[in-house]
């Protein structure tokens, strides 16, 4: 895939052997850049292409949407959590207005005005227990918080034989197909860990590299630091209204359809 091509070094094919020494690399910090691609109407995209807006904040399309995100773990469960603005690196962070960016502006204008799921839809903490296979999210969809216990998915993976040097680590490419998604993921045997962002993970390594239906999103991670995590830092998410995962997808079908709704009332 093109989009992988840019961030991943690919080797010879093959599965990679779990090293010794990576049997003590369980616990740890990965910091990656979540990109969701918005969905704009093609006259729109032209329109804004034709004016030369055709690159977003650090080179990123504009017409994504971007943030960072860590993932802290340990050998028994995870947290992805954002990372606090004054964190980041590299300048206001891409699709957020009222910084002075005038392409986040669009960016954000160009979200309040889609009724694609991914564009309303924000995943702002997500906890798992590995064993338990349980996860914990907090989401905000349209300005709502919403807390989700659930089953982590059971992704079918299968292991493609492909392979990368990716931030210094050996990576193995894995696929999968879940509901009507075409997942690939990158994991590395060295960190021997079965997490990822997300709700991702199940791989018997870390994942590093996810991407769905070729990059509409993406997790890249950008630094990894294995050091010893705190007690007390991996704590389950407890903002939000609790609801089952069954409500949550009815309250985001009927908001999206009234979406759609006012956009073809307004349209006529």
């Amino acid at each position: 895939m093109k989009t992988m091509t840019k961030v991943l070094r690919r080797t010879v094919c093959g599965l990679v052997l779990f090293l010794p020494a990576a049997l003590s690399a369980q616990e740890g910090t990965i910091a990656y850049r979540h990109s969701v691609r918005m969905e704009v109407p093609p006259e729109i995209r032209a329109r804004i292409e034709a004016r030369g807006g055709n690159q977003g904040e650090g080179g990123a399309s504009p017409f994504d949407r971007v943030n960072e995100v860590v993932l802290i773990f340990n050998s028994s469960e995870s947290l992805m959590k954002p990372v606090p603005p004054a964190q980041r690196e590299g300048g206001p962070p891409v699709g957020r207005p009222g910084m002075g960016d005038r392409r986040g502006g669009m960016a954000a204008r160009l979200r309040m005005s889609s009724t694609a799921r991914r564009d309303r839809e924000t995943i702002v903490e997500a906890h798992v227990r590995y064993d338990e296979g349980a996860i914990v999210e907090s989401r905000e969809f349209l300005g709502r918080t919403f807390l989700i216990e659930d089953e982590r998915p059971a992704f079918q993976w299968r292991l493609t034989g492909e392979q990368a040097e990716f931030l210094g680590y050996i990576v193995q490419k894995a696929t999968a197909q879940q509901d009507s998604s075409t997942i690939e993921a990158w994991f590395t045997p060295e960190i021997p860990v079965p997490a990822g962002p997300a709700s991702y993970g199940g791989l018997p390594g870390m994942i590093l590299v996810v991407s769905v239906d070729e990059g509409e999103i993406q997790y890249n991670a950008t630094a990894v630091s294995l050091t010893t995590v705190a007690d007390g830092v991996i704590v389950r998410p407890t903002e939000g209204e609790a609801v089952s995962r069954e409500r949550y997808e009815e309250i985001v079908a009927e908001k999206l359809e009234e979406l759609r709704t006012v956009g073809d009332r307004d349209s006529s």
